[in-house]
């Protein structure tokens, strides 16, 4: 059974994965919960169930130009109930198109159930996401 802590690793490490699929959806409870409060207008806050998650996170990989390449954990919380953890991150990458490189800040709130991740709500910044894009 794998702790909010090993879950995130074992993400952290399919995003760096570009020849392959974004996700391994083993990650994932049937059932997985995925919100993004601050999407972009235009794109869902929510996704309900993992096919659905794969499908949506493949396909926005596919259009992002993007080769992730670095993931700075600037900090993690422990909470109350040991199934969950809040993670503050940095991803960085390179622009595919251009060979620039960008970074932006995120913060993640991760719970697993059975070893699998059941919830993950994403704070993303995506204002300072799209200005890299715009400036690469």
């Amino acid at each position: 059974m794998s702790t909010p802590h090993e879950a995130f690793a074992r993400l952290r490490q399919q995003w760096f994965l570009s020849d392959q699929p974004i996700l391994d959806p083993d990650l994932f409870t049937e059932d997985v919960v995925v919100e993004m409060p601050f999407a972009a207008p235009g794109h869902p806050d929510r996704i309900d169930g993992r096919a659905a998650f794969v499908a949506f996170a493949e396909a926005g990989r596919a259009a992002l130009p993007v080769r992730f390449d670095q993931c700075l954990i600037t900090a993690v919380h422990e909470t109350a109930d040991p199934d969950v953890i809040v993670v503050e991150y940095e991803l960085g990458g390179t622009v595919t198109t251009t060979g620039a490189r960008a970074s932006a800040p995120f913060m993640g709130v991760l719970r697993v159930r059975d070893g699998r991740i059941a919830r993950w709500r994403e704070y993303q910044h995506t204002l300072a996401i799209a200005a890299a894009l715009a400036a690469a």
